[in-house]
């Protein structure tokens, strides 16, 4: 029994760890989809969205599989598509109100707190030292790697922007959280598909404001297939069904391989270069990533 335990918490780490590295290309994606259509920010995010959803929606289709037949399952999968929406409005308000500096730092940095808050009024998960000091390394990491804002931005736009970007992340946070009880009936993939779905649904009024269309040819379509694939369809499947093996308090802290991948990625392929600074921050980020997965470790018990 103890063998089994341990095999399944380590393969939700893997699972975790893919999906924040998969998620990692999605800003690289986004910004050169964004450049060959001139879409918004928040039209990419919507035809993200449905992309990822509809790609697993059709493979659900095809493989034959039967849709959820309880209320609780729909449930999850309305809660799903409402936060995933929210998120992504939230996350690219804060864009625009303050900057993207701003908006992943406080997003992505306040997510694996909002988590720990609510593992520990819930009585899910104490926070003790070592946990707190290991958010406490990831969150320094961060603001390191990604920069303070050199922008002069007005106290409106920044207290806009810092509350857009809390939303996003409480938005994320929750759907970590209850995503973590797994549903009988209701799988990965089927969460992924129809939640994303739906909260593409949700967010096409929105993206309708600034405009959707896009004149359509190969390298801009490639573009979205593999937006909608990679850091969409394929890495949330992945955070879902990692999710309920190594708990949302790990997964939160995980999701920070995102950033550290997404500046790896944009040195590579953009060009741009990391400060002694940066690379000072994605060394400790590297630390509390691999100190997170080593607490959450299941241990084999004789």
């Amino acid at each position: 029994m103890s063998i089994s335990l341990s095999k399944t918490g380590r393969s939700g780490l893997v699972f975790l760890v893919g999906a924040g590295m998969l998620w990692g290309t999605g800003g690289l994606l986004g910004t050169l989809l964004g450049r060959a259509t001139g879409l918004s920010p928040v039209a990419v995010a919507t035809c993200r969205l449905a992309a990822g959803g509809l790609l697993l929606v059709a493979l659900l289709a095809l493989s034959r599989r039967p849709w959820p037949r309880n209320l609780l399952a729909w449930r999850r999968i309305g809660a799903v598509a409402a936060l995933a929406a929210t998120f992504q409005a939230c996350y690219f308000g804060a864009v625009a109100a303050s900057s993207v500096s701003v908006a992943t730092l406080i997003t992505i940095g306040a997510s694996p707190v909002v988590v720990a808050l609510l593992e520990q009024v819930t009585g899910r998960r104490a926070v003790d030292r070592r946990r707190a000091a290991t958010i406490g390394l990831a969150l320094a990491g961060l603001a390191l790697l990604v920069g303070v804002p050199s922008d002069d931005l007005d106290a409106t736009g920044l207290l806009a922007g810092a509350a857009l970007a809390i939303a996003a992340a409480g938005a994320f946070a929750a759907v970590t959280v209850i995503s973590a009880r797994p549903i009988p009936g209701l799988d990965a993939m089927t969460t992924t598909g129809l939640g994303f779905t739906g909260g593409a649904v949700i967010l096409m009024p929105l993206a309708l404001t600034t405009g959707i269309t896009f004149e359509p040819n190969a390298g801009s379509l490639a573009l979205l297939a593999a937006l909608g694939l990679v850091p969409t369809a394929v890495a949330y499947t992945l955070y879902f069904r990692g999710l309920p093996d190594a708990g949302p308090g790990t997964a939160a802290v995980l999701a920070l391989l995102e950033p550290l991948t997404g500046a790896m990625l944009a040195a590579i392929v953009l060009g741009e270069r990391l400060t002694p600074l940066g690379m000072m921050g994605g060394a400790l980020l590297t630390a509390a990533l691999l100190l997170t997965a080593n607490e959450s470790r299941p241990r084999d018990v004789a």
